[in-house]
């Protein structure tokens, strides 16, 4: 029987490479979703090269673009906010979680609590509400499943492991575009030169993440959410070649290492078929080839965002959805010029002590209205403190 699968966030890198996966085996997958954004025409032709029973753009005014973009083909049409929920709804047995931003939170909360298995690429939902997914997913018997490739190389380096004999776990970085500048020359870098990755074929927005680190910040509170290890046993090494995607230690001094091409496809074929291991269309490493495998050590001044990230760590409750709306936010505000590439930490740091200086908003419950709440909240403060540094 066909695995009835969903993918939200189609149009995107994740997506496309998960789509090509499954454009693979067509007979052993029934696609039951796709959503996008704005890239209408991609999202209508993947819908009927895959025979979706519905396709959902997140943008309502496009919707008459993408109706007409699958005129007879029989896929439903759909968009907005409670379109893109109604077909989280939807029965399915593995559901891919690609959307960028807080934005991909309640679909997968959705998923999760319908028993689906969710292969979550969404960085935003753990750092968010991790506590709250997690205990939908015990709740209703669904899996989690890693897709960014150091959380998926941790989760496989884990197999048959215990945790209490874990010692620590190394996620690594390529360091971004900008690793190897100095560091007089950051303040004054443009979104574009931001925006071209040395490795990772990726987004605008997820590339200049890389860059800042603010993507691995993300990824060390992930693990510490996911994993449940203390933060004190979270490391982060720049490697620039991205072959070695993370690294657990044991009690007994050995290193458990994840190799791969950089290619997506590793993480998400690994979700996608897990338990087994089935045979992926990816570069197989020649070592000899390679040669060499560097690993430095971060530069905190070039890399603010890792050190905010141990303090939202610390501070915890909902300090990880006020990091993450402040980011967002700030990225917004570096790709329009309104404020520097360096700027982006301070305006960060600066928003969450704002917000943590208010009684009550980080230390509330977390549920999906206090996550929405302060989300909204984060972002009208944080564009307050960009209107100011501007």
């Amino acid at each position: 029987m066909a695995r009835k699968v969903s993918i939200f966030g189609a149009t995107g890198s994740i997506g496309q490479s998960t789509i090509d996966l499954i454009a693979r085996a067509p007979r052993a997958y029934e696609v039951v979703a796709l959503s996008g954004g704005q890239n209408i025409a991609r999202l209508a032709q993947d819908a009927i090269r895959l025979g979706a029973k519905i396709a959902v753009t997140a943008d309502e005014s496009r919707l008459d673009e993408l109706r007409g973009a699958l005129a007879g083909s029989g896929i439903m049409a759909a968009a907005g906010r409670t379109a893109l929920l109604e077909a989280a709804a939807m029965p399915a047995d593995w559901v891919m979680s690609a959307i960028v931003g807080a934005a991909g939170l309640e679909p997968g909360l959705i998923a999760l609590r319908g028993g689906a298995t969710l292969a979550l690429a969404n960085k935003e939902s753990l750092v968010t509400a991790g506590p709250l997914l997690m205990a939908t997913a015990r709740a209703s018997g669904a899996r989690i499943l890693p897709v960014d490739s150091e959380h998926s190389a941790i989760f496989q380096a884990l197999v048959g492991e215990q945790m209490e004999a874990v010692e620590r776990i190394i996620i690594t970085a390529s360091g971004g575009a900008f690793r190897d500048w100095p560091l007089e020359r950051l303040a004054h870098a443009t979104p574009a030169e931001a925006a071209t990755h040395p490795n990772w074929d990726m987004g605008q927005r997820i590339t200049i993440d890389s860059a800042s680190m603010f993507n691995k910040a993300l990824e060390v509170i992930e693990t510490k959410e996911y994993f449940g290890i203390d933060p004190r046993q979270i490391e982060v090494l720049v490697h620039p070649q991205s072959m070695v995607h993370a690294l657990v230690g044991f009690n007994d001094g050995a290193l458990m290492a994840h190799l791969g091409a950089p290619d997506m496809r590793h993480a998400i074929g690994y979700a996608l078929h897990y338990p087994q291991r089935r045979d992926l269309p990816v570069e197989r490493l020649d070592l000899a080839k390679l040669g060499l495998l560097e690993f430095r050590a971060p530069d905190d001044l070039r890399y603010p965002a890792l050190r905010l990230a141990r303090e939202v760590m610390a501070a915890g409750g909902l300090s990880g959805a006020v990091f993450n709306a402040a980011k967002e936010r700030a990225l917004d505000g570096f790709i329009a010029g309104r404020i520097g590439f360096m700027q982006m930490a301070d305006v960060v740091e600066e928003a969450l002590t704002q917000m943590s200086s208010q009684g009550g908003h980080i230390d509330a419950d977390i549920t999906l209205d206090n996550v929405h709440k302060i989300d909204q909240l984060t972002r009208a403060r944080t564009d307050e403190v960009m209107e100011r540094l501007g």
